[in-house]
């Protein structure tokens, strides 16, 4: 069996994976990048936010991302029944990018590919990991390619950024119960040949139809728009078995949404994802790091997932880099910790929202506007500023403004 020496495998070639490998690249490490899918292959997770920009920018993509005409992204909004909720990036507490893209993944993925492509990184698409071993300080891996060819790897590091392949949390045991349970969600693309003009056309919208369950509208540069839902699996019972079916009636359910989308054709069959959320025992282990989906997904809510993706798989590949040239790296604090922190902060929104708390916060009628910069900095992903009380005390200060705001509705 063929044997081939890297000093880091990468495991996967999403945002994470390319994020880990085009900061590598730039400082000339040994890599290998293995892909189990051939690109461009369809992905969710389409709407990107801000502190996406900082992690694309160091591992040097931001220019070549920025002459692709992705739809530029410059806020969110949330409308429940007659109420809307705007938040507009430029208008966040502390500094950082205030605009990023929404992007169709299979697209922007395979821009990333390319471009590492084009910069001499090595990636195997169509190649499966099937087993990894770990002896003396150093990993095995085995892979076998779309023609069946196996061969194994020597490396003293693996990134692994497989996402829902989750490839060492299936190979290590890693598996953990989620932080956000029975949630379930459906999505499908349409061909919007007309597209009303301004923010109706522009926007990504939540449109919420009950304290737990939601609706997106992410309109694209192409002219398709992802729609999607997202909600507790028991909602999801009261529908069809087909898919299709069941989609269309759920739409029969949006309120602002009603009837827009009806003359469409699904671009293809709406795909369902049960129990959604995901988590691991831990992060870290003797030369290995889980970055992004392979580790923990909260809940497609606030558009996080390609945030922690890429935060994660660029702090992952400096500490590596670091460690396979005689660091000793203190993968607890400088790793874990860290990305657990702003795991924390994004939980609390992700909770309070299907609680309804953060709902009643967002559509309040006279929002402070300070108070309203520091949760768009939260929504816009900077979730490490602790200068930003709503990051520092994220917990307590939204439970003391829910209070509040209920002691305005008595009086």
């Amino acid at each position: 069996m063929k044997n081939e020496i890297r000093d880091i495998v990468i495991i996967g070639a999403g945002p994470s994976g390319s994020v880990a490998a085009g900061y590598l690249e730039k400082k000339g490490a040994s890599i290998i990048v293995l892909e189990k899918q051939k690109f461009p292959r369809f992905s969710i997770g389409e709407s990107l936010i801000p502190r996406c920009m900082d992690n694309f920018e160091e591992a040097g993509f931001i220019d070549v991302l920025k002459t692709q005409e992705f739809h530029k992204k410059h806020g969110a909004r949330f409308i429940r029944d007659n109420e809307i909720a705007e938040f507009d990036f430029s208008k966040k507490f502390g500094d950082g990018w205030d605009w990023t893209w929404q992007v169709p993944r299979g697209d922007f993925d395979k821009v990333l590919t390319d471009n590492l492509n084009s910069r001499g990184v090595d990636i195997r698409f169509e190649t499966e990991v099937t087993a990894v071993s770990y002896t003396d300080n150093f990993w095995t891996i085995k892979t076998r390619n779309y023609k069946g060819e196996e061969y194994e790897i020597t490396s003293k590091f693996i990134i692994d950024s497989s996402g829902n392949g989750r490839v060492l949390a299936k190979h290590l045991d890693l598996e953990a119960p989620p932080k956000i349970e029975d949630h379930s969600s459906i999505f499908t693309h349409i061909n919007e040949t007309y597209r009303p003009e301004g923010i109706e056309g522009s926007q990504i919208t939540f449109e919420v139809l009950n304290t737990k369950t939601w609706f997106w509208y992410i309109p694209f540069s192409n002219g398709n728009s992802s729609l999607g839902f997202v909600g507790p699996n028991s909602w999801f019972e009261k529908f069809s078995v087909n898919t299709p079916e069941a989609f269309e009636q759920m739409l029969l359910e949006t309120n602002y949404y009603k009837d827009r989308f009806d003359k469409y054709p699904f671009n293809f069959e709406p795909v369902l994802y049960n129990n959604i959320s995901s988590n691991v025992k831990y992060i870290h282990g003797n030369g290995f790091a889980l970055t992004g989906n392979s580790a923990e997904f909260l809940d497609p809510v606030f558009s996080s997932g390609v945030a922690f993706a890429t935060e994660s798989g660029l702090l992952a590949a400096k500490l590596a880099f670091r460690e396979i040239n005689g660091e000793m790296i203190d993968w607890e604090n400088e790793y874990s910790k860290y990305i657990k922190k702003g795991v924390e902060v994004f939980s609390t929104y992700v909770k309070e929202w299907y609680s309804g708390k953060l709902q009643d916060i967002f559509f309040h009628p006279y929002p402070n506007p300070q108070v309203k910069e520091q949760i768009c900095a939260v929504l816009a992903g900077y979730v490490w500023n602790t200068k930003n009380p709503f990051v520092r005390n994220h917990s307590r200060i939204l439970e003391n403004l829910h209070k509040l705001i209920n002691k305005e509705k008595i009086a």
